[in-house]
Protein backbone atom coordinates (compact mmCIF):
# COMPACT_ATOMS: atom_id res chain seq x y z
CA UNK A 1 0.00 0.00 0.00
CA UNK A 2 1.39 3.59 -0.67
CA UNK A 3 1.80 6.51 1.72
CA UNK A 4 0.33 8.77 -0.93
CA UNK A 5 -3.54 8.47 0.68
CA UNK A 6 -6.59 10.81 0.95
CA UNK A 7 -7.10 12.00 4.58
CA UNK A 8 -10.26 13.78 5.84
CA UNK A 9 -10.03 15.53 9.51
CA UNK A 10 -13.30 16.99 10.99
CA UNK A 11 -14.57 18.84 13.81
CA UNK A 12 -17.69 20.58 15.06
CA UNK A 13 -17.46 23.33 17.75
CA UNK A 14 -18.56 26.21 18.96
CA UNK A 15 -17.37 29.47 19.27
CA UNK A 16 -17.35 32.57 21.47
CA UNK A 17 -18.37 35.02 18.19
CA UNK A 18 -20.49 35.85 15.30
CA UNK A 19 -19.84 33.78 11.81
CA UNK A 20 -18.57 37.51 10.85
CA UNK A 21 -15.91 37.23 13.26
CA UNK A 22 -15.26 33.98 12.60
CA UNK A 23 -14.75 34.67 9.16
CA UNK A 24 -12.22 37.56 9.99
CA UNK A 25 -10.54 35.30 12.22
CA UNK A 26 -9.55 32.21 9.78
CA UNK A 27 -9.05 34.24 6.96
CA UNK A 28 -7.32 37.54 7.72
CA UNK A 29 -6.38 36.85 11.63
CA UNK A 30 -4.72 33.31 11.71
CA UNK A 31 -1.67 35.11 13.06
CA UNK A 32 -3.25 35.69 16.06
CA UNK A 33 -4.40 32.04 17.07
CA UNK A 34 -2.83 29.60 14.43
CA UNK A 35 0.56 31.33 12.39
CA UNK A 36 0.24 33.36 9.36
CA UNK A 37 -1.42 31.99 6.34
CA UNK A 38 -1.47 35.42 4.15
CA UNK A 39 1.43 34.00 1.87
CA UNK A 40 -0.47 30.37 0.69
CA UNK A 41 -1.47 30.19 -2.96
CA UNK A 42 -4.81 28.73 -2.35
CA UNK A 43 -7.78 29.08 -4.11
CA UNK A 44 -11.32 29.49 -2.38
CA UNK A 45 -13.54 27.55 -4.14
CA UNK A 46 -16.34 28.72 -2.18
CA UNK A 47 -16.87 32.07 -0.68
CA UNK A 48 -20.34 32.66 0.81
CA UNK A 49 -19.52 35.36 3.48
CA UNK A 50 -20.53 34.82 6.05
CA UNK A 51 -21.52 31.08 6.10
CA UNK A 52 -19.60 28.66 4.17
CA UNK A 53 -15.73 28.98 2.74
CA UNK A 54 -13.82 26.67 1.40
CA UNK A 55 -9.50 27.32 0.52
CA UNK A 56 -7.85 24.76 -1.46
CA UNK A 57 -4.15 24.43 -2.19
CA UNK A 58 -3.21 21.81 -5.38
CA UNK A 59 -0.09 19.99 -6.72
CA UNK A 60 1.49 17.45 -8.39
CA UNK A 61 0.09 14.09 -8.87
CA UNK A 62 -2.77 15.05 -7.79
CA UNK A 63 -1.76 16.05 -4.42
CA UNK A 64 -4.50 18.36 -2.36
CA UNK A 65 -4.98 20.59 0.85
CA UNK A 66 -8.24 21.51 1.41
CA UNK A 67 -9.88 23.61 4.40
CA UNK A 68 -13.73 23.87 4.63
CA UNK A 69 -15.67 26.30 7.15
CA UNK A 70 -19.26 26.07 7.47
CA UNK A 71 -20.99 28.35 9.94
CA UNK A 72 -24.13 29.31 11.60
CA UNK A 73 -25.48 31.87 13.64
CA UNK A 74 -25.98 30.75 17.52
CA UNK A 75 -27.81 33.09 20.16
CA UNK A 76 -25.89 34.90 22.12
CA UNK A 77 -23.33 36.41 19.21
CA UNK A 78 -22.03 33.22 19.15
CA UNK A 79 -21.37 30.65 16.21
CA UNK A 80 -21.32 26.93 15.18
CA UNK A 81 -18.54 25.70 13.14
CA UNK A 82 -18.48 22.52 11.01
CA UNK A 83 -15.00 21.98 10.00
CA UNK A 84 -13.47 19.85 7.30
CA UNK A 85 -10.15 19.46 6.55
CA UNK A 86 -9.34 17.05 3.50
CA UNK A 87 -6.15 15.96 1.58
CA UNK A 88 -2.84 14.05 0.15
CA UNK A 89 -0.23 13.16 2.59
CA UNK A 90 2.80 12.26 0.46
CA UNK A 91 4.24 9.88 3.17
CA UNK A 92 3.98 8.54 6.69
CA UNK A 93 0.36 8.70 6.43
CA UNK A 94 -0.08 7.08 10.07
CA UNK A 95 2.24 9.87 12.12
CA UNK A 96 1.09 12.75 10.10
CA UNK A 97 -2.78 12.19 10.48
CA UNK A 98 -2.16 11.50 14.30
CA UNK A 99 -0.22 14.97 14.29
CA UNK A 100 -2.89 17.05 11.65
CA UNK A 101 -5.91 15.36 14.09
CA UNK A 102 -4.38 16.18 17.43
CA UNK A 103 -3.15 19.56 16.21
CA UNK A 104 -6.80 20.48 15.00
CA UNK A 105 -8.56 20.41 18.23
CA UNK A 106 -5.71 22.70 19.68
CA UNK A 107 -5.55 25.34 17.05
CA UNK A 108 -9.77 25.29 17.30
CA UNK A 109 -9.22 25.85 21.24
CA UNK A 110 -7.12 28.90 20.24
CA UNK A 111 -9.29 30.04 17.93
CA UNK A 112 -12.25 30.38 20.87
CA UNK A 113 -9.52 32.16 22.93
CA UNK A 114 -8.32 34.48 20.72
CA UNK A 115 -12.31 35.50 20.32
CA UNK A 116 -13.52 35.63 23.68
CA UNK A 117 -10.04 37.54 24.78
CA UNK A 118 -8.27 39.10 21.55
CA UNK A 119 -10.50 39.83 19.05
CA UNK A 120 -9.66 42.45 16.61
CA UNK A 121 -6.89 43.55 18.55
CA UNK A 122 -3.14 43.44 16.56
CA UNK A 123 -0.92 40.75 17.20
CA UNK A 124 2.96 40.28 16.79
CA UNK A 125 3.23 36.51 16.69
CA UNK A 126 6.67 34.47 17.29
CA UNK A 127 7.13 30.86 16.19
CA UNK A 128 10.17 28.96 18.39
CA UNK A 129 11.58 25.85 17.89
CA UNK A 130 13.28 23.76 20.86
CA UNK A 131 16.66 21.97 19.88
CA UNK A 132 16.03 19.04 18.44
CA UNK A 133 17.19 17.17 21.66
CA UNK A 134 13.92 17.70 22.66
CA UNK A 135 12.48 14.48 20.64
CA UNK A 136 12.49 12.18 23.29
CA UNK A 137 9.70 10.47 24.45
CA UNK A 138 9.61 12.51 27.83
CA UNK A 139 10.60 15.64 25.90
CA UNK A 140 7.25 17.63 26.09
CA UNK A 141 7.16 16.78 29.70
CA UNK A 142 10.42 18.02 30.82
CA UNK A 143 9.03 21.45 29.22
CA UNK A 144 5.87 21.46 31.28
CA UNK A 145 7.81 21.10 34.45
CA UNK A 146 10.16 23.56 33.46
CA UNK A 147 7.73 25.95 33.06
CA UNK A 148 6.06 24.56 36.56
CA UNK A 149 2.56 23.40 34.92
CA UNK A 150 3.03 19.47 35.03
CA UNK A 151 0.09 17.68 35.75
CA UNK A 152 -1.79 20.88 35.97
CA UNK A 153 -5.63 21.40 34.58
CA UNK A 154 -6.97 23.52 32.01
CA UNK A 155 -8.52 26.40 34.28
CA UNK A 156 -6.21 26.73 36.58
CA UNK A 157 -4.12 29.71 37.41
CA UNK A 158 -0.54 29.49 36.82
CA UNK A 159 2.31 32.01 38.16
CA UNK A 160 6.16 31.38 36.93
CA UNK A 161 8.96 33.20 36.42
CA UNK A 162 10.83 31.98 33.03
CA UNK A 163 14.41 32.22 32.80
CA UNK A 164 15.34 35.23 30.51
CA UNK A 165 11.81 35.76 29.85
CA UNK A 166 10.24 37.41 33.11
CA UNK A 167 7.26 36.33 35.52
CA UNK A 168 4.22 35.44 33.83
CA UNK A 169 1.04 34.98 35.24
CA UNK A 170 -2.28 33.88 34.05
CA UNK A 171 -4.83 30.45 33.19
CA UNK A 172 -3.52 27.48 31.83
CA UNK A 173 -6.47 27.10 29.36
CA UNK A 174 -5.49 23.88 27.45
CA UNK A 175 -3.33 20.77 28.38
CA UNK A 176 -3.15 17.60 27.79
CA UNK A 177 -0.24 15.09 26.54
CA UNK A 178 0.91 16.84 23.27
CA UNK A 179 -0.25 20.68 23.74
CA UNK A 180 -0.40 23.31 26.40
CA UNK A 181 -2.08 26.64 26.41
CA UNK A 182 -1.22 29.55 28.33
CA UNK A 183 -3.09 32.68 28.60
CA UNK A 184 -2.06 36.00 30.18
CA UNK A 185 -3.60 39.50 30.30
CA UNK A 186 -2.01 40.07 26.90
CA UNK A 187 -0.39 37.36 25.31
CA UNK A 188 -1.49 33.04 24.20
CA UNK A 189 1.37 31.10 24.58
CA UNK A 190 0.94 28.08 22.56
CA UNK A 191 3.49 24.86 23.23
CA UNK A 192 3.65 21.97 21.03
CA UNK A 193 4.78 18.34 21.74
CA UNK A 194 5.92 18.06 18.27
CA UNK A 195 7.99 15.10 19.77
CA UNK A 196 5.23 12.10 19.38
CA UNK A 197 5.08 13.24 16.29
CA UNK A 198 8.92 12.79 15.00
CA UNK A 199 9.70 16.41 15.25
CA UNK A 200 11.35 18.55 18.08
CA UNK A 201 8.99 20.89 20.39
CA UNK A 202 7.70 23.86 19.03
CA UNK A 203 6.04 26.85 20.67
CA UNK A 204 4.29 30.23 19.70
CA UNK A 205 3.40 33.43 20.94
CA UNK A 206 0.53 35.83 20.44
CA UNK A 207 1.13 39.05 21.57
CA UNK A 208 -1.77 41.49 22.04
CA UNK A 209 -0.20 44.08 24.37
CA UNK A 210 0.87 46.71 21.48
CA UNK A 211 4.47 46.21 21.73
CA UNK A 212 6.08 42.86 20.96
CA UNK A 213 9.46 42.39 19.44
CA UNK A 214 9.14 39.08 17.81
CA UNK A 215 12.88 39.29 17.67
CA UNK A 216 13.54 39.33 20.97
CA UNK A 217 10.78 37.52 21.92
CA UNK A 218 12.15 34.45 19.71
CA UNK A 219 15.98 35.32 21.16
CA UNK A 220 14.35 34.92 25.28
CA UNK A 221 12.25 31.41 24.99
CA UNK A 222 15.00 30.07 22.40
CA UNK A 223 17.52 30.37 24.95
CA UNK A 224 14.96 28.98 27.39
CA UNK A 225 14.51 26.08 25.47
CA UNK A 226 18.13 25.64 25.24
CA UNK A 227 18.38 25.35 29.08
CA UNK A 228 15.85 23.26 29.12
CA UNK A 229 16.91 20.76 26.51
CA UNK A 230 21.04 20.79 27.22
Amino acid sequence: MTDNRKFEIVADTELPGTPERVWQAVTKDTAAWMFPTDQWPDVKTVEEFPNHLVSRMEGPNGWFNQLEHVLEPVEGGRAKLHYVHSGIFDDNWDEQYDGASKHTEFYLHTLGQYLQYFDGQPVVFTDIQAPTSSQTPDGFVQLKKALGVDGVEAGTPFEVDVDGVGRLSGEVDFSNENFLGLRTADTLFRFFGRNAFGAPVGMTVHEFGGSGDSELTAKAWGAFLEKVYA
